[in-house]
């Protein structure tokens, strides 16, 4: 049999049962306003619970609704919370459950990246990290049965991070998502100010001059704004807002942006 990373976070990021988690992604999607756009090359999105950040994740993967088929692959990385560790961790399954069922782990993108020396396996790095988990059921509606590589980011730099994904580019076939949350715990028209500046700095492709203070998932964000600085890459800001817009509480927010990145010959 298959081994399989259960779902650690169900029911505590996101609904457990089948049918309210498929009704809830389902609803989050129809909730974005329809606007035409090129089909993106990267995406980042945020990670906390969907009641908190799930509107802004929703306004990036809808983006993704009604593509052409032509996704292969999808690359996913996402910052470390629970396990500290160096460079970048695979996980030791071929698949990632979700009440919806299991999404398969591209075995040809995982012996791809762990050709480089950055790259391990960990599955204690993967075993509780919602970083990448709360993403897949939103890859399981919008590009259902599409392969991720997932890749839990510690302590690595941006070039690390650059370099993995350059490996892993490939062309249309293949979707980047980063999963970051902002600023964190600020009162609401603080993080709206830094999370402005953050955003500013994102579309600018300013991989040099942020941090994770200005985001959880600074590490394999400013890695991605490289490779698209490199290689031309348009960027456009599609949601930002924070957790006093969605959840009501302005006193300590938690920050969220939605980002497309686009090739260059596309004019959004």
């Amino acid at each position: 049999m298959p081994h399989v990373r259960p779902a650690a976070v169900a029911g505590a990021f996101y609904p457990e049962s089948r049918e309210q988690l498929a009704a809830t992604v389902d609803r989050l999607l129809s909730e974005v306003p329809s606007r035409p756009g090129q089909v993106p090359k990267a995406l980042v999105v945020p990670h906390a619970g969907y009641v908190y950040s799930g509107p802004i994740a929703a306004t990036a993967y809808s983006r993704l609704l009604g593509t052409p088929p032509h996704f292969r692959r999808v690359v996913l990385l996402g910052p470390a919370h629970r396990v500290p560790f160096r460079g970048l961790a695979l996980p030791d399954a071929e698949g990632l459950e979700t009440p919806l069922g299991v999404l398969p782990v591209s075995a040809e993108g995982v012996a791809a990246a762990a050709r480089l020396p950055q790259v391990s396996s960990s599955a204690r790095a993967h075993a509780h990290e919602h970083s990448l988990e709360v993403q897949l059921p939103f890859l399981q509606r919008v590009l259902p049965g599409v392969p991720v590589v997932p890749l839990v980011v510690g302590s690595a730099s941006a070039e690390q991070v650059a370099e993995v994904l350059e490996q892993l580019w490939d062309g249309d076939e293949t979707l980047i998502l980063i999963s970051s949350d902002l600023s964190h715990y600020l009162p609401y028209e603080k993080a709206r100010a830094a999370d402005r500046e953050t955003a500013d700095r994102i579309l600018a492709l300013d991989a040099e001059h942020l941090d994770t203070e200005q985001a959880c998932g600074a590490i394999p964000l400013t890695g991605l704004l490289l490779a698209a600085r490199r290689r031309g890459l348009r960027v456009q800001e599609l949601d930002l807002r924070n957790s006093g817009d969605t959840a009501g509480d302005h006193s300590r927010v938690v920050g969220y942006g939605a980002f497309a990145f686009t090739s260059p010959q596309v004019v959004l």
